[in-house]
């Protein structure tokens, strides 16, 4: 297994990886909107925050030596279902694959961010 880690994605909020690679693919944290150069939220609009998400996942998959177009299986949270066309609008521009997906609501997520992505990518 390699532990994936880059400083140019926000460092992990607990006790956890930023991702691993284990044969051949890689299992990433889920991202939220923290811009690594302030390591806090800067962001306020759901298209904004989820431009930062698309941001430090592309770092992510970067250092595990994957990129988007290798994304199988995506799993995304929103604070609110309302923002789903929005939150589409900016994730479609990233994941121009179309991998599998899963996309809940849920009650609060952390630092009080309006969206979560985590990956699922093949690594060659």
């Amino acid at each position: 297994m390699k532990v994936v880690a880059t400083e140019k994605a926000p460092k992990a909020l607990g006790p956890y990886s930023q991702g691993y690679v284990y044969n051949g693919v890689l299992y990433s944290a889920g991202q939220i909107a923290i811009d690594p150069a302030v390591n806090d939220v800067v962001a306020t609009t759901i298209e904004e925050q989820t431009e930062q998400v698309c941001r430090n996942l592309g770092e992510v998959l970067k250092e595990a030596g994957t990129d988007f177009d290798h994304v199988l299986k995506t799993t995304c949270f929103l604070a609110d279902m309302g923002d789903f066309a929005a939150f589409n609008e900016v994730y479609g521009r990233y994941f121009t694959s179309k991998p599998a997906r899963s996309c809940v609501a849920v009650k609060t997520l952390p630092k009080g961010v309006l969206c979560e992505v985590e990956v699922i990518a093949a690594v060659e």
